[in-house]
């Protein structure tokens, strides 16, 4: 039977949930989900995940500069039964940010094809007739001067879609603060306010793989 905690493995990474087959984390961020192919990129989730428990198996992904909660498994047939389920999009995610800018509607719906720029990876771009189908619901929870804070629902999970579908002229118009890559006004302005992307994986909501309980979590974002 799983169980909740609160404890922390090498390097600060905190443990919310903790099962013989997977266990959820709340990813820092900053931190790789896998290990990268440089030397240099070996610290990350799944590795410190397996320093404590022996194996660390990647079920999904968040970009590294996001934070929230983020499920690896233990052992392989938890790894599938998970991986089956983000595939058939059983799985509930929500995310919150702060934009850069003022949102016009308060809900909606964005339907923006992505596909990789092959020649500024990992760089995604809008493209209809060639992307991949990418959708994202939103709605607004609060509203500043200059800034607006979404809580998102992909109902697609293509690289980097909250952060297009925030950013583009065809999406909301508004980068995620702090987004370095998709926001071309302030990304190389001097503001410690945006010394990260204020993105953060709040919600989760998936069958564990053993018994089929729906298992909910929830994590406060940090900004």
């Amino acid at each position: 039977m799983w169980r909740e905690s609160l404890v922390p493995v090498p390097s600060g990474l905190v443990v919310l949930l903790e099962d013989p087959g997977f266990v959820v984390v709340d990813k820092a961020p900053e931190l790789l989900t896998s290990p990268g192919r440089a030397a240099s990129d070996h610290d990350s989730v799944t590795e410190r995940v397996a320093a404590r428990y022996g194996t660390g198996l990647l079920v999904h992904r968040l970009d590294m500069p996001t934070s929230g909660l983020l499920i690896v498994a233990l052992e392989p047939g938890a790894q599938r039964h998970l991986a089956m389920q983000f595939e058939a999009r059983t799985v509930e995610k929500r995310y919150v940010a702060v934009l850069d800018g003022c949102v016009e509607r308060d809900a909606g719906h964005i339907d923006l094809p992505l596909r990789l720029d092959v020649e500024r990876r990992p760089y995604q771009v809008h493209d209809a007739v060639a992307g991949r189908p990418s959708l994202t619901d939103y709605v607004v929870v609060a509203r500043g001067t200059d800034w607006t804070r979404v809580e998102f629902t992909p109902r697609t999970g293509r690289t980097h879609q909250l952060r297009v579908h925030a950013a583009h002229p065809l999406g909301l118009r508004c980068p995620i603060r702090g987004d370095r890559l998709y926001d071309d006004v302030h990304s190389s302005r001097a503001d410690e306010t945006t010394t990260r992307l204020h993105l953060h994986a709040t919600f989760l909501a998936f069958d564990h793989p053993r018994t089929g309980e729906r298992v909910t979590l929830e994590s406060a974002p940090p900004f």
